[in-house]
């Protein structure tokens, strides 16, 4: 079923998104650009995203990037601030 008409985004593609690490509507905007056009898909993209825990909520509390390319892995903090030292 489409969540996002403007783009064609689906709620399967929502929820590829969020487990790549897009805990917000604003990151599945910018991972998917749904919800950038009319806004009406927001409130269905917030329905999808829950209120349960984010995957990458993690990293985003260490300061890390949330959505990180596949082929990337997500830099430690401590290993940047070492590599400063």
């Amino acid at each position: 079923m489409y969540v996002c008409s403007c783009f064609g985004i689906t709620e399967q593609q929502v929820r590829e998104h969020a487990a790549d690490g897009a805990c917000t509507p604003r990151q599945i905007a910018s991972a998917s650009k749904a919800g950038t056009d009319c806004g009406s898909c927001v409130r269905r993209i917030q329905g999808l995203l829950g209120r349960g825990t984010c995957p990458r909520r993690e990293l985003l509390d260490k300061g890390a990037p949330a959505l990180v390319a596949e082929t990337q892995k997500a830099p430690e903090p401590q290993d940047e601030v070492a590599e400063a030292a």
